[in-house]
C-alpha cells in the first residue's frame, strides 16, 4: 500500500506538515515533511495483511495506521504526540473522527524519558561529534608494531625506533612469550644474512594482523631485549579508528559542511533539537500542554547558525535537564496514560469509521 492508495481510498484521518516548518525553525531551503494517520480497510485490518505504517521512498512522508499511532502515543513518542498538537497552519486534513484524539489524553510523566532522555542522548552525540572534529583519525591505520615497546636500560622505547637504532629489521627478530607475565615477550635477533635461525618476525602482516607473532627459538639462544605489547591500547585505538571512519562514511555531508563553516565544531541542527526537546519537556511538566510551534525561534536559529560556543551550549543544556527533572518530580501529570480510556476511544473511532464506509 502506498500513500497515493491512502488518498485514493480516502483512508486518511489526519495529515499535517511536521518537522522544522511545524516548529517554526525552517529556513528557505528546508524540506516539507508530512506525517499523518490512516485507517486500514476493514478486511485488511481483520486479516493477515496488517500494515502499521506507510511511507514514501525518502521517508519524509510517514503515515501511521490508527492502532500503531495509538501504541506510539501511549508510549509518549515525541513525533506522534507533536502530530496531535500540530499548529493550525500545518494541518492539511482532519477528519471529524480524529477529534477524539487530543494531547491531554496521552501526556504523562513518560515524557520525561521520551523527550528529555532523547535530548540527553543528543548532547552525548554532540560531544562525540566535537571530539571527532577536533581529533580526526589519519587515513593510514596504525599497526600492532606501533603499540610495541622494547626495554632499554631502565626504560623502554617504541619498537620501530629500537629497530632503527640497532640497524635491524623486524624480519630478523623472533619473539617468545615470557611465562606468567601478560603481553611481555623475550626478543631474539638472528644476525646471520641467510636467516638460518628461522625467526618469523614481530608481526605476521602489519596491515591485517591483530597480534604479535611468536617464533620457535633454538635452545641456548639468549634474548637481546624484552618487548611489551600494549594490547589494551591497541584495542581501544582500533575501536576509535573504526568508529571515526564509519562516521566519515555515513555522515550527512551538508550538515557536516555547515558544522565546519560555522567553526564551532558542533552539529548545529542537532543542538537546536536538544534545546527544543528540553524546553518542550519542561512545558509539558509545568503546564500540562504540548506547544509545537516554538516561541523562541530566533534563539533556536542562532544555535543553528553556530553563533554560540559549544561548551556554553552544553552547559546550558545540562542546566535545562536539571530543571526538567525538577519539573517532572513536582508535576501533577499521571505516571502514564490511561490505557483503558485510550483503548475505548480507539475502538469507537474504528467502529464509526467502518460504519461510515
Amino acid at each position: 500500500m502506498t500513500i497515493q492508495d491512502l488518498r485514493q481510498q480516502q483512508l486518511i484521518l489526519f495529515e499535517a506538515v511536521s518537522g522544522s516548518r511545524a516548529y517554526g525553525t525552517n529556513l528557505a531551503h528546508s524540506d516539507t515533511d508530512l506525517k499523518g494517520v490512516f485507517v486500514l480497510p476493514e478486511r485488511q485490518f481483520l486479516g493477515l495483511d496488517y500494515e502499521p505504517q506507510v511511507a514514501n521512498a525518502s521517508n519524509d512522508e510517514v503515515f501511521y495506521e490508527l492502532r500503531r499511532f495509538v501504541e506510539l502515543a501511549l508510549k509518549n513518542n515525541p513525533n506522534v504526540l507533536e502530530l496531535l498538537a500540530s499548529p493550525p497552519d500545518c494541518v492539511r486534513h482532519r477528519d471529524p473522527l480524529f477529534g477524539a484524539f487530543r494531547p491531554e489524553l496521552f501526556l504523562s510523566k513518560l515524557c520525561r524519558q521520551t523527550f528529555a532522555d532523547y535530548a540527553v542522548a543528543q548532547i552525548k552525540k554532540a560531544k562525540g561529534l566535537n571530539k571527532k572534529i577536533n581529533n580526526p583519525e589519519p587515513p593510514a591505520r596504525k599497526s600492532v608494531l606501533d603499540f610495541c615497546y622494547v626495554t632499554r636500560g631502565a626504560g623502554a622505547q617504541p619498537a620501530e625506533t629500537w629497530l632503527q637504532r640497532q640497524n635491524l629489521t623486524a624480519a630478523q627478530c623472533g619473539l617468545a612469550k615470557v611465562p606468567h607475565l601478560q603481553d611481555l615477550y623475550a626478543l631474539f635477533v638472528d644476525p646471520s644474512p641467510d636467516g638460518r635461525l628461522g625467526y618469523r618476525g614481530l608481526v605476521r602482516d602489519a596491515d591485517v594482523s591483530n597480534d604479535v607473532q611468536l617464533s620457535a627459538v633454538p635452545k641456548g639462544e639468549e634474548p637481546v631485549a624484552y618487548l611489551s605489547f600494549n594490547r589494551n591500547g591497541y584495542s581501544t585505538y582500533c575501536r576509535v579508528y573504526r568508529e571515526y571512519w564509519d562516521w566519515v562514511q555515513k555522515r550527512n555531508a551538508e550538515r557536516y559542511q555547515n558544522t565546519v563553516q560555522h567553526g564551532k565544531n558542533y552539529d548545529a541542527k542537532n543542538m537546536l533539537h536538544v534545546f527544543r526537546l528540553l524546553q518542550m519537556a519542561e512545558e509539558i511538566a509545568r503546564e500540562g500542554r504540548l506547544q509545537v510551534r516554538r516561541p523562541n525561534r530566533d534563539f533556536l536559529l542562532q544555535i543553528r547558525r553556530g553563533e554560540f560556543e559549544y561548551a556554553d551550549l552544553v552547559q546550558q543544556a545540562e542546566e535545562l535537564v536539571a530543571r526538567v527533572d525538577a519539573a517532572f518530580a513536582a508535576s501533577a501529570l499521571p505516571a502514564e496514560p490511561d490505557r483503558g480510556a485510550v483503548e475505548q476511544v480507539l475502538i469507537e473511532t474504528r467502529q464509526r469509521f467502518y460504519a461510515s464506509r
